[in-house]
């Protein structure tokens, strides 16, 4: 149980106290009306003795009496109604509230910090006036009146005689049948005769003269003057006097029946209730009180609520209306109690009860107790058995008298007044009254062990609970607090005599001393026990303690306390106690609150609402509500139904009381902020027929973090090579889309005229559809003029004003039930400045179904468009975005921090060109190689020219805008449908085999010395594309040479005429996919000629072989491949005509076909390299049909130079010597060069595809790129075999440097050998014995430098093998020769051979040593000739 302000040791005798009776004449209740105040309540503070009392017990021993306390009331011959009596509890428990400034216990149990009210005054309201207003009964004395006060004033003509007309007036009460009550304790009553007098007023001599007559008449002991009224009413305002009185008549006394039936002290103090500020546990927010009861009655644990109140057992009668409630409290509320009274009457009122009791009441009960003593005394001689048999034979003739309270069902018999068994209760009650514990229990169990004996139950009940209480308050705790006897008293109340009241009387003093002995749990089951369906208001506040006395045991019951405190609030609600049913549920949500129990929580939460609703707390009401429908709730579909559209249904009064205040924050449906996404800019246009606009980026792309990264690095690129190969310190990526992965760490910028799409992730957590109306986005905006100062003025525009901020507004968003759905809302920024999007605001809703609202009917639907919408109210949810966090310093890294998300505060700037990209006839598949002509539309659509237009991409390979030698102005796209994308001669067809010369250079296609190939100006008419222009350029596009899918991607880059500040450039992207299928794969390896000089007597000859294999397969429905054209490219040689291997001129190649080409190719001479321009290179083509391709020209050469810029990108093989150390000498360099050319094969084909019945050619170019003599080079990339695996070495190589030695192959280039001389010689052997032949040996030096040679004749041929196939023969002259060749020199030698026999001959035995002139160092090595030099020498 709650701590009470008493102690159960001073509220049992509190409770029972010796009750006097008062009857005054009218003129003394006159005195005191004065006043404001009737006798008995004039009495009502004083009545607490200040002193201790003495009085001898039976025993003549001294007993001490203290803090007595006597209860003086208006005598009223009607017993109590039963009605009356639950009004009157009902009205005390509803008028005590908890205080405003209580401080709540703080306890901690388990897991539970609990904030719960340390005392329940309540309750002690409650009790104290249950046991003042307990109607007398026959079986007990404790309440039956000892004395009567007969009050006369001084003022009335013959006081004497008024006297005597009260005292008759008592006994007629008293002793005349016709008067069952009040009840009186002993037929001999006290009467004590009081004489008021009004001291203003009144002749003082004339009341002492009657004092003296009263003393004479009725003894010194029975009367008293009273004097009171020192001062007239009109002087009440002059001084302040303390007002004692009005604490006591708040507390209404049921006894004080005139002042019942007048309604004046109905009202039990409201003062506090009004600014009451309580704070609901389970709710986050404080709660308003204010005090109105609501006859808006229901079940609180069922949805739909009883209108009707009869249903409940208290009977209609506790409802008050508001109404009068408010007149009587107004009514009270200007009386001052006691208004001509002094601190010296208030002395005198003092005095006199002190004389009362002193002098009249005490010694009264002492003379009684002996009385009643002496004759229990005198009767034990009796025989018990005797007197038990006597009583037995002569109870038949009793007559039973019932009391009003000793209802039909009592059990057991009645005994008359004077019966023996009464007078020891009498006595026992006496010793009670004045605390004479001892005696009074000694007396209760004898009085007990005879009701017994009788089966009197109802008596023996009353005395086993006095006898309890008495043995726990004897002093010294003589014996253990029997309980067992209180419950066997509450069970015979409660059972066998069917009286609620007394049990409750006994169940709540048991209760106390219960506790006051920390005995919690007996304490609880007791105040369980006694809760029925007969009073709700008792089963309230007896849960309500039972809950308390779990949560104060040693090891606190915290789940058990919440469960109890929710039975008392639902029990607080049936009885009409609205502000106390709320209390107990929100201090009871306390425990189940996030834990779990979720159905737990909706239903407390639920009542909570509709009690708040009820009690017009409606904030209070619409968090509850709140809290039902964002937690993820397991209730039904239709459950939730309800709960939403109650919580709209308080929702909308709420607004409705303040219907110009804030939007309220709305609960539904979830926003997942993080997940906002906020996209700058137009949406994208759909394709049209041909015209396909440009991907760039739309909110229907998914965030892909790798393709960002391309994005970024293209765009970093093209600004790096715009600001000279340097990137701007103040350079940010351009994000047009704002998402939770994107750098929102500085404020975004977007351009005014461009809307802003805010992208809000909803979530629905219900069952039920939402339907969101009327949805828009709330915005702040701050405007700046156009020299970029802010307004002196910050204009909350949140509804906007139409020519700064456009807002689009949604007119009916529907969530399905737990469904997540992105909303797509606009704003249109019409002015520059900055923007901040708070959040959306919408109308809140559900559609009409055909449940209704439980107890609150669905209101009739209002038609929105599609979807029926039941009810809704407008409020705004705001977007709040946590921003990442901080990691960067130490600080950070220690605590928590989040740096800001700005995405939603973008600057509007002012305005920018903005572009639009169409790409037309842009085909989706391709032959790997294929050449196909598409044309790009730039279309400028804002109001500002723009300029600078770039595009990068990281593929330039794969189109071209065609070089600066190309037409500007091309045919438009349907007039060159069926041409070539190529620009074409016709040619004679003599010339067939022989190459056809043109040259380019690499700088008119963008390919120069540190030119950026990946940044390709779009070349537009004037470099300006005016507003609203519109502009078609051709692109020539290449399939790549991978097969498969292949996206591409384009950055547009542009910039405004007029610079701006904020924003420098703007960028569009593209994405183009492509898929590819296989077509030509094209081989080509380069080889010396043997025949070193050519036709001018210059050496270098080389011999091209190409091999053309056609690896489509038919799917793509090509029939077949026609090589049309072999072109070559190089700076320093040139394929001079075609060594066709076969006599068929016709390059065809169906599926699967190989064909071999053979090719012969020379160094270009020193006026077609021209010195002036490394970058020049010489085009020669071979055509195989009568069109020439001209492929020094557009876009052969585009896609050419593309191709060789990206070669060149790769990392090469061969080279791999001098990149990884530079350090290694010029000469290595010079070696390798002599293995090295440059030059590029460029093959042109035609491919015929059959499609939909027609014939359609496409055409398309591979390119091979030759770097080094005898090795073989291919068009398509060559797959890296992944190496095998080896084991691992743990020890370190000896020699990890590279090897500054030219290998065997690089060496044997530096110098190139042949032989001339006759195929066959004959000689006449038997004429002459030594045959001579003249041989030739032709040396060329292939490198760029001066080589020193030494030819050793003589070498012989060791090897067994060789000597058995060739014969030997000897070179006559000289054997070793010494030349020196200067850079690519020929130099012949005349060397002569020496035969003796016939045979065929080897002649290649020469060997050949080489090193470089400059060079210390010699690496020689044999230049051993590739062939074996066969000579055939004849005998003629």
């Amino acid at each position: 149980m709650a701590q009470c302000v008493q102690s159960v040791q001073e509220l049992i005798p509190d409770s029972f106290v010796p009750c006097v009776a008062a009857l005054c004449s009218d003129e003394a209740e006159r005195l005191t009306r004065l006043s404001h105040l009737s006798f008995a309540e004039l009495l009502k503070p004083f009545s607490r003795l200040t002193s201790e009392v003495h009085m001898r017990d039976p025993n003549n021993q001294l007993h001490v009496i203290k803090n007595l306390k006597i209860a003086v009331s208006n005598i009223i011959t009607q017993p109590p109604q039963p009605g009356a009596i639950r009004k009157l509890l009902n009205d005390v428990v509803s008028g005590s509230q908890p205080a405003e400034g209580l401080v709540a216990n703080v306890i901690t149990a388990g897991d539970y910090d609990l904030n719960i009210s340390a005392t329940t005054p309540w309750f002690e309201s409650y009790r104290e006036t249950f046991l003042q207003s307990m109607p007398a009964s026959d079986h007990e004395f404790l309440n039956h009146y000892l004395a009567c006060m007969l009050v006369a004033s001084s003022s009335e003509a013959e006081p004497m005689e008024q006297f005597s007309k009260l005292s008759q007036e008592q006994h007629r009460i008293q002793h005349n049948n016709d008067y069952s009550y009040p009840k009186w304790f002993i037929p001999n009553t006290l009467k004590y005769y009081v004489l008021l007098h009004d001291v203003s007023a009144g002749d003082e001599q004339r009341a002492e003269s009657i004092y003296e007559e009263m003393k004479q008449k009725y003894g010194t002991q029975g009367c008293y003057l009273l004097k009171i009224n020192s001062r007239t009413p009109n002087r009440a305002s002059d001084e302040q006097i303390p007002d004692p009185w009005s604490q006591y008549l708040q507390k209404n006394s049921i006894q004080n029946q005139e002042s019942y039936e007048d309604g004046l002290c109905t009202i039990t103090s409201n003062k506090n209730s009004d600014s009451n500020l309580l704070s609901l546990d389970g709710l986050d927010n404080e709660v308003k009180v204010d005090g109105l009861p609501n006859n808006f009655r229901m079940h609180p644990l069922q949805l739909d609520p009883s209108g009707d109140s009869s249903n409940n057992i208290d009977g209609p009668d506790h409802v008050k209306s508001a109404s009068s409630l408010h007149e009587t409290k107004k009514a009270n509320a200007g009386i001052i109690h006691g208004a001509c009274l002094t601190l010296t009457d208030h002395d005198r009122i003092r005095q006199f009860i002190q004389e009362f009791t002193f002098r009249g009441l005490l010694p009264h009960i002492e003379k009684t107790i002996r009385q009643l003593n002496d004759q229990l005394i005198s009767r034990k001689g009796l025989s018990r058995s005797l007197f038990s048999a006597t009583k037995k034979w002569f109870s038949g003739s009793k007559v039973p008298e019932k009391s009003i309270n000793e209802l039909k069902n009592t059990s057991g018999l009645l005994y008359p007044p004077e019966a023996p068994e009464l007078q020891i209760r009498k006595m026992a009650d006496l010793c009670f009254l004045v605390q004479h514990y001892d005696l009074a229990y000694s007396c209760y169990h004898t009085a007990k062990k005879d009701f017994l004996n009788d089966q009197a139950m109802l008596y023996a009940a009353g005395a086993l609970e006095m006898a309890a209480v008495s043995a726990f308050l004897q002093p010294g705790a003589p014996r253990p607090y029997p309980a067992h006897y209180m419950d066997t008293a509450i069970q015979t109340y409660r059972d066998i005599c069917k009286n609620m009241v007394l049990a409750e009387r006994c169940v709540l003093l048991s209760a106390e001393i219960l506790k006051s002995q920390s005995k919690y749990s007996e304490a609880a089951a007791l105040l369980i026990r006694l809760t029925s369906e007969d009073s709700d208001l008792r089963s309230a506040l007896l849960l309500e303690q039972a809950a308390h006395c779990f949560i104060n045991m040693k090891s606190p019951m915290v789940r058990k306390y919440a469960f109890h405190m929710i039975l008392a609030g639902h029990r607080f609600s049936k009885a009409g106690q609205k502000k106390h049913a709320l209390r107990c549920y929100c201090q009871a949500m306390q425990v189940y609150k996030g834990k779990g129990w979720s159905l737990a929580e909706d239903h407390i939460n639920f009542t909570i609402g509709r009690q708040s609703y009820t009690l017009r707390q409606l904030d209070n009401a619409v968090s509850a509500f709140r809290h039902i429908l964002i937690n993820e709730s397991k209730q039904s579909a239709a459950q939730q139904g309800a709960f939403l559209r109650e919580y709209l249904y308080v929702y909308k009064n709420v607004s409705q009381l303040s219907p110009d205040g804030p939007l309220p924050q709305l609960p539904l449906p979830y926003i997942n902020s993080s997940a906002t996404r906020v996209f700058f800019g137009h949406d994208r246009r759909p394709a049209d027929g041909e015209k396909q606009a440009a991907t760039h980026v739309s909110l229907d792309q998914e965030y892909d973090s790798e393709s960002s990264q391309q994005w970024r690095e293209l765009e970093e690129h093209v600004v790096a090579v715009v600001n000279r190969g340097v990137l701007p310190s103040n350079f940010h990526p351009t994000e047009y889309c704002l998402n939770s992965y994107s750098d929102n760490s500085r404020f975004p910028l977007t351009v005014v005229g461009e809307p802003v799409t805010v992208e809000v992730a909803f979530r629905n957590p219900l069952k039920v559809p939402l339907l969101l109306t009327d949805l828009s986005l709330l915005w702040k905006f701050q405007p700046k003029d156009v020299s970029g100062k802010e307004n002196e003025e910050v204009k909350e525009l949140v509804k906007g004003e139409p020519e700064m901020i456009g807002t689009e507004v949604v007119s009916e968003f529907l969530i399905n039930s737990e469904e997540s759905k992105v909303a797509r809302l606009k704003l249109f920024p019409h002015h520059i400045g900055e923007l901040h999007i708070l959040g959306v605001v919408y109308n809140l809703g559900t559609i009409q179904g055909s449940m209704t609202v439980d107890g609150i009917g669905a209101l009739p639907g209002c038609h929105t468009g599609k979807h029926s919408l039941s009810m809704s109210v407008r409020g705004r949810q705001d977007l709040e975005i946590q921003g990442p966090r901080l990691n960067n310093t130490k600080e950070e890294k220690t605590s928590i921090k989040y740096g800001p998300d700005r995405r939603l505060d973008p600057i509007i700037t002012e305005e920018m060109p903005l572009l639009e990209v169409f790409f037309i006839h842009f085909p989706t598949g391709l032959l790997c190689g294929e050449i196909r002509k598409a044309y790009v539309e730039f279309v400028n659509v804002s109001k500002c020219p723009l300029t600078g237009l770039k595009v990068v991409s990281k593929r330039p390979e794969f189109f071209t805008f065609g070089g600066n030698t190309a037409v500007l102005t091309p045919l438009s796209p349907s007039a060159s449908e069926n041409c070539s994308a190529y620009k074409t001669v016709v040619t004679d067809s003599t010339s067939v085999c022989t190459a056809l010369i043109s040259s380019a250079s690499s700088v008119d296609f963008g390919i120069g010395i540190g030119s950026q190939p990946e940044v390709i100006p779009v070349p537009l008419p004037d470099t300006v594309l005016l507003p609203g222009a519109s502009v078609q350029l051709p692109m020539w596009l290449r399939g790549p040479d991978e097969e498969g899918v292949h996206e591409i991607n384009f950055l547009f880059y542009y910039e405004s005429v007029k610079k701006q500040p904020k924003i420098r450039h703007r960028i569009l992207r593209h994405t183009a996919v492509i898929c590819t299928s296989r077509s030509l794969n094209v081989r080509a390896t380069v080889c010396r000629s043997n025949s070193l000089e050519d036709e001018e007597g210059r050496g270098g000859n080389m011999l091209v072989f190409v091999d053309v294999e056609n690896t489509n397969t038919s799917e793509a429905g090509v029939k077949e491949f026609h090589i049309v054209q072999v072109s070559s490219s190089s700076k320093h040689w040139k394929l001079q005509k075609s060594v066709n291997l076969s006599e068929n001129k016709d390059a065809k190649l169906a599926s699967r076909e190989k064909g071999k080409f053979c090719f012969k190719a020379i160094r270009c001479k020193e006026e077609e390299v021209g010195t002036q321009s490394s970058e020049k290179y010489t085009f020669a083509d071979i055509v195989f049909g009568n069109e020439q391709i001209v492929s020094s020209a557009s876009p052969c050469a585009d896609f050419f130079y593309r191709s060789l810029s990206s070669e060149l990108k790769k990392p090469q093989a061969q080279s791999s010597l001098h990149t990884e150390k530079q350090s290694i000498e010029d000469t290595m360099r010079l070696i390798q060069k002599c293995s090295e050319v440059d030059l590029n094969i460029v093959v042109l084909w035609k491919a015929y595809v059959v499609e939909d019945s027609k014939q359609l050619i496409l055409e398309g170019q591979h390119h091979v790129v030759l770097r080094t003599i005898g090795k073989e080079a291919f068009s398509y990339p060559q797959k890296q075999e992944p190496p095998e695996m080896e084991l691992l070495k743990f020890f370190r190589p000896e020699n990890t440097t590279v090897s500054s030695r030219p290998s065997v192959e690089q060496l044997s280039n530096l110098i190139k050998t042949s032989l001339h001389y006759p195929e066959s010689f004959s000689h006449p052997f038997h004429q002459k014995s030594l045959c001579l032949v003249p041989v030739t040996l032709l040396l060329s030096n292939c490198s760029k430098a001066d080589v020193d040679v030494i030819v050793d004749l003589r070498h012989k041929t060791t090897s067994p093998e060789a000597l058995e196939i060739h014969g030997s023969f000897t070179w006559l002259g000289q054997t070793q020769y010494k030349l020196h060749l200067k850079s690519q020199e020929l130099h012949s030698l005349q060397l002569k051979a020496c035969f003796v026999h016939t045979g065929v001959y080897n002649l290649g035995t020469p060997r050949v040593f080489a090193k470089l002139s400059d060079q210390v160092t010699v690496f020689e090595t044999s230049q051993q000739s590739s062939m074996p030099a066969l000579i055939i020498i004849n005998n003629v």
